[in-house]
């Protein structure tokens, strides 16, 4: 089926649908590593309930992907297939009650780590380190700076492949280092989340130490895509990667940053492939001089180009 075929029949067999779907759209400006080919059809609802009416008449055998703000993601240059969903406007409130907020699934993890610090609840000030959005957080256990974001979810509300709300607690989101274990097909579209009363200047000024650390340490203003690989026990992923020799390495136009050597960078015109390709001579160096095998953190969607 061509993209404007399965646009146009999801269109017509869904007439009170709000949000937006469109064929054809390229997900590369919608990725922090500005790679990757097209979605079949990108659907953007308008809010919760829309959401759950769409997948509710979607048929089963179309494939499903969600996005957040790709800033942990490489999209493959051949595209994905069926249809990719991303949550904007609809599900990017922040609201603050107490020692509790409750956020949209599409907020930056930093509105969020601000929304905390204006208000003097500590235990956010890590997300301020985190480069994505909340429901990325909520899906890979987003952590940094000592901080986890299971440490701070109460409960998570999700819309189900089949339509279906579904709310969960912190004990079944099932957490362990950068994964929960959530199925994928289960779709995170708010969370309630709990501190405790801190003091506004002590917070301001952890996240202004998280600042200052993330611009001296990373490769922030390149086109990256976060941590690459997951730090093994008792280790540092970059400390295996600058030991195989692999700081500054390029494959096609990708390259290891010189900065932080768990970071990947696209110097200008890389393509999802030289990227990928990239991490994968990497893992290989690091299993030839280390005996470990790294595990991608950054995840990798979609399908490679054709030829």
């Amino acid at each position: 089926m061509a993209a404007s075929d399965l646009a146009t029949d999801l269109k017509q067999a869904m007439p009170d649908l709000r949000g937006s779907l469109q064929a054809g759209v390229s997900l590369a400006d919608l990725t922090w590593f500005r790679v990757g080919g097209p979605a079949e059809a990108l659907f953007l609802p308008a809010d919760a309930d829309d959401l759950a009416y769409f997948l509710a008449r979607l048929p089963g055998e179309v494939p499903v992907t969600v996005i957040g703000l790709g800033s942990n993601l490489i999209v493959r240059d051949g595209g994905i297939p069926g249809v990719v969903i991303r949550l904007g406007r609809g599900f990017s409130e922040v609201a603050v009650e107490g020692t509790r907020i409750t956020a949209g699934a599409a907020v930056p993890d930093v509105k969020v780590a601000r929304a905390a610090g204006d208000a003097a609840i500590a235990g956010f000030s890590f997300l301020r380190g985190i480069p994505g959005c909340i429901g990325g957080a909520l899906r890979m256990n987003g952590g940094a700076y000592g901080g986890e974001t299971r440490d701070v979810v109460v409960e998570v509300e999700t819309v189900t492949r089949k339509g279906e709300k579904v709310t969960l607690s912190n004990a079944d989101m099932g957490y362990s280092y950068r994964h929960s274990s959530v199925p994928d097909d289960m779709i995170f579209t708010r969370a309630t989340f709990e501190g405790r009363t801190g003091d506004a200047e002590v917070i301001a000024a952890e996240m202004a130490k998280i600042t200052e650390s993330r611009e001296a340490t990373q490769p922030i203003k390149s086109r990256t895509g976060g941590s690459t690989f997951k730090n093994p026990p008792g280790t540092s992923a970059w400390k295996l990667v600058d030991a195989a020799g692999c700081r500054g390495l390029v494959v096609g136009n990708a390259q290891v940053s010189e900065l932080h050597a768990n970071f990947l960078i696209n110097l200008g015109g890389a393509t999802a492939a030289d990227i990928e390709g990239l991490g994968e001579e990497v893992r290989r160096r690091v299993k030839e001089t280390s005996g470990v095998t790294l595990e991608w953190e950054i995840k990798r969607i979609g399908v490679p180009k054709a030829g």
